[in-house]
Protein backbone atom coordinates (compact mmCIF):
# COMPACT_ATOMS: atom_id res chain seq x y z
CA UNK A 1 0.00 0.00 0.00
CA UNK A 2 1.28 3.44 -0.90
CA UNK A 3 1.76 5.58 2.23
CA UNK A 4 0.64 8.73 0.42
CA UNK A 5 -2.88 7.32 0.18
CA UNK A 6 -3.36 6.96 3.95
CA UNK A 7 -6.38 8.97 5.05
CA UNK A 8 -6.47 8.07 8.73
CA UNK A 9 -3.96 6.54 11.13
CA UNK A 10 -4.33 5.55 14.79
CA UNK A 11 -0.63 6.15 15.38
CA UNK A 12 -0.38 9.65 16.97
CA UNK A 13 3.26 10.08 15.88
CA UNK A 14 2.71 9.14 12.22
CA UNK A 15 3.88 11.68 9.65
CA UNK A 16 4.30 11.34 5.90
CA UNK A 17 7.87 10.50 4.90
CA UNK A 18 8.07 13.47 2.51
CA UNK A 19 7.66 16.01 5.33
CA UNK A 20 10.44 14.45 7.39
CA UNK A 21 12.88 14.44 4.45
CA UNK A 22 12.23 18.07 3.50
CA UNK A 23 12.92 19.43 6.97
CA UNK A 24 16.29 17.71 7.29
CA UNK A 25 17.82 19.11 4.06
CA UNK A 26 20.06 22.15 4.63
CA UNK A 27 19.70 24.94 2.06
CA UNK A 28 23.42 25.75 1.92
CA UNK A 29 25.26 23.90 -0.82
CA UNK A 30 22.21 23.56 -3.06
CA UNK A 31 21.84 25.24 -6.47
CA UNK A 32 18.94 27.64 -7.01
CA UNK A 33 17.60 28.57 -10.43
CA UNK A 34 16.45 32.19 -10.71
CA UNK A 35 14.33 33.40 -13.60
CA UNK A 36 12.10 36.33 -14.51
CA UNK A 37 8.64 35.60 -15.85
CA UNK A 38 5.57 37.61 -16.82
CA UNK A 39 3.41 34.98 -18.54
CA UNK A 40 -0.28 34.92 -17.61
CA UNK A 41 0.13 37.76 -15.13
CA UNK A 42 -1.25 40.70 -17.08
CA UNK A 43 2.22 42.03 -17.91
CA UNK A 44 3.38 42.00 -14.29
CA UNK A 45 6.83 40.57 -13.69
CA UNK A 46 7.70 38.01 -11.03
CA UNK A 47 11.03 36.46 -10.09
CA UNK A 48 10.97 32.68 -9.68
CA UNK A 49 13.37 30.75 -7.41
CA UNK A 50 13.30 27.00 -8.00
CA UNK A 51 15.30 23.76 -7.57
CA UNK A 52 15.57 24.06 -3.79
CA UNK A 53 14.37 21.67 -1.11
CA UNK A 54 14.08 22.14 2.62
CA UNK A 55 12.34 24.89 4.59
CA UNK A 56 11.16 26.98 1.63
CA UNK A 57 8.43 28.84 3.52
CA UNK A 58 10.90 30.60 5.82
CA UNK A 59 13.24 31.33 2.87
CA UNK A 60 10.30 32.84 1.00
CA UNK A 61 9.51 35.12 3.95
CA UNK A 62 13.18 36.19 4.20
CA UNK A 63 13.33 36.97 0.47
CA UNK A 64 10.12 39.01 0.70
CA UNK A 65 11.60 41.09 3.52
CA UNK A 66 14.94 41.47 1.71
CA UNK A 67 13.25 42.68 -1.49
CA UNK A 68 10.52 44.64 0.36
CA UNK A 69 7.79 43.12 -1.79
CA UNK A 70 5.14 40.40 -1.82
CA UNK A 71 5.49 36.81 -2.84
CA UNK A 72 4.21 33.27 -2.51
CA UNK A 73 5.26 29.63 -2.52
CA UNK A 74 3.63 27.43 -5.19
CA UNK A 75 4.68 23.85 -5.97
CA UNK A 76 8.15 24.23 -4.40
CA UNK A 77 8.77 27.41 -6.46
CA UNK A 78 9.15 30.75 -4.68
CA UNK A 79 7.52 33.64 -6.55
CA UNK A 80 8.65 37.17 -5.63
CA UNK A 81 6.76 40.11 -7.16
CA UNK A 82 8.88 42.29 -9.45
CA UNK A 83 12.28 41.88 -11.11
CA UNK A 84 14.62 41.26 -8.16
CA UNK A 85 17.01 38.72 -9.70
CA UNK A 86 20.20 40.52 -8.62
CA UNK A 87 19.01 41.16 -5.04
CA UNK A 88 17.89 37.56 -4.65
CA UNK A 89 21.12 36.20 -6.14
CA UNK A 90 23.25 38.27 -3.74
CA UNK A 91 21.14 37.17 -0.76
CA UNK A 92 21.26 33.48 -1.67
CA UNK A 93 25.02 33.58 -2.29
CA UNK A 94 25.51 35.15 1.15
CA UNK A 95 23.76 32.04 2.55
CA UNK A 96 26.12 29.70 0.60
CA UNK A 97 23.47 28.74 -1.96
CA UNK A 98 24.77 28.48 -5.52
CA UNK A 99 22.83 30.49 -8.10
CA UNK A 100 22.17 29.90 -11.80
CA UNK A 101 20.15 32.30 -13.94
CA UNK A 102 17.59 30.93 -16.39
CA UNK A 103 15.80 32.63 -19.25
CA UNK A 104 16.10 36.26 -20.23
Amino acid sequence: MDKRNIVYSTDPDWRPEEDIEEQSVPLSGQTAYIQRESKHRGGKTVTLVSNLSGDLKSLQKELQKHCATGGTLKNKVIEIQGDHRDKIADYLQSRNIKVKFRGG
